[in-house]
């Protein structure tokens, strides 16, 4: 069987990546800087290697003998830049490098293309150009939106339209593509599968041009059973409060720099290298999705 190195593999793509991994007959090594239940390891039997991505030596441990790595570590929130930085950028620096000559995937964002937005896409950027100036082969996708079962960032996006209304950005004509992490996932098995160019490719659900804001209340409508009305907020009401979040001591997802991300109006993948070369197709569309994704939530009693 062959071995597949994994970093990320306790946050909200990890575990779904590793069940489609072993779905596709890999031996797993995951790199875990501490204990978190995984559902997805059940029956697998993967190795573990304790660490984090500033310690080389665990690094070295975790890609030796390894015939693929999937890097799909990283931050989504941080309160500095080098924060980001330290772990976008440096961090997979560290792998890649020793690495260096085994097939080398790395899971990034649509926000890489637009690096003067935020810091965090700035760091996403600055990882994909690290893993392009490798030697050896290697594959950078970049995921849209993902959300699906485990996701908490977009938990209160439900919450707020099981009550009836879903806020979105005052931008008329926005669009952006979306993904479900279980499609994500497979396609990025699909992807470490087989030899693939070395480039940097989009992936989505296969939606062409994307969804509008409207689009994603009218499938939170249809999943909740209830009319769900959009609410367009000013770029100037939620830079206020990402203002205030600011202040806050821990990190949050809502900063002024995400909003210039959510008010960018084109988050829509164009280039889908992945499904052509693989023949990815994805399971769910919006509305199916979603509906998956609520039914999770209420499963679990999140929702």
């Amino acid at each position: 069987m062959r071995l597949a190195a994994v970093t990320g593999a306790t946050g909200f793509v990890g575990p779904h990546l590793i069940a489609a991994l072993a779905r596709h007959g890999w031996k797993l090594r995951l790199l875990i800087r501490r204990w978190t239940p995984l559902p997805s390891l059940a029956g697998v039997g993967a190795e573990i290697v304790w660490g984090d991505l500033s310690d080389e030596a665990a690094l070295r441990r975790l890609v030796e003998g390894a015939d693929a790595v999937v890097h799909a570590a990283g931050v989504i929130k941080a309160r500095r830049t080098k924060d980001f930085d330290a772990i976008n950028r440096d961090g997979t620096a560290r792998v890649s490098s020793v690495a260096a000559n085994i097939p080398f995937l790395l899971l990034s964002s649509l926000a890489a293309r637009e690096p003067q937005l935020s810091p965090y896409a700035a760091s996403k950027r600055a990882a994909e150009e690290v893993v392009a100036r490798r030697t050896g082969p290697w594959l950078t996708v970049r995921a849209p939106a993902v959300y699906g079962p485990g996701d908490r960032e977009t938990l209160a996006y439900f919450k707020m339209a099981a009550c009836g209304f879903a806020l979105q950005p005052n931008r008329p004509g926005a669009r952006l593509s979306l993904i479900h992490v279980e499609d994500l996932a497979e396609a990025l098995a699909l992807a470490v599968a087989r030899p693939l160019p070395s480039t940097v490719c989009e992936i989505d659900d296969g939606r062409p041009g994307g969804y509008s804001h409207e689009d994603m209340a009218a499938a939170a409508a249809s999943a909740l059973g209830r009319r769900v009305y959009p609410l367009r907020i000013p770029q100037g009401l939620i830079g206020a409060v990402a203002a205030l979040n600011s202040l806050r001591r821990s990190a949050q997802i809502l900063t002024p720099a995400k909003v210039r991300e959510l008010f960018h109006p084109d988050w829509v993948a164009h280039d889908r290298g992945v499904t052509a070369a693989t023949g990815f197709s994805a399971r769910y569309d919006l509305t199916k999705g979603f509906r998956h994704t609520i039914w999770w939530y209420r499963s679990c009693g999140w929702l």
